[in-house]
């Protein structure tokens, strides 16, 4: 990195959309029972929200007691990284015809198990950064 380069940049929020939106994998994290919980889920982009699919049990249920939520993506390479944090509302998707378009978006479960439960996290908030690797001298 050179001196004229700013080690941090921010990103727009279109930018933040556009990484969210051409990757696949990201992190969901909420509290449950006082104590901060972070699990990976692949998801897509809809609208200014993303959706995800999940299982009965322990997210589901976490989600149910608190859905505010972060959902934070991060790609990097040699000269540096990106990072996106949403912060939002988890919901469970149930009116059916929410429900039949979700079930249209192309996304498959990340394993062979059954996902019935559709989730869709809506923005309140979106920022992103670009970061540039520095040396270590």
């Amino acid at each position: 990195m050179s001196h004229s380069e700013a080690p941090v940049t921010i990103l727009s929020e279109d930018a933040c959309w556009g990484l969210l939106a051409g990757l696949e994998v990201g992190r969901l994290a909420t509290v449950a029972d006082d104590a901060p919980e972070i699990f990976p889920v692949n998801y897509v982009v809809d609208g200014t929200s993303v959706v995800f699919r999940t299982a009965d049990g322990s997210k589901l249920a976490e989600l149910t007691n608190n859905a505010h939520v972060a959902f934070e993506v991060d790609t990097w390479d040699f000269d540096g990284g990106k990072s996106v944090v949403l912060k939002g509302t988890a919901t469970e998707i149930t009116d059916p015809e929410e429900l039949s378009r979700a079930r249209a978006l192309a996304l498959r479960p990340w394993i062979d198990t059954v996902k019935t439960h559709f989730v869709r996290v809506s923005a309140r908030d979106i920022s992103g950064r670009v970061f540039r690797f520095g040396s270590n001298s």
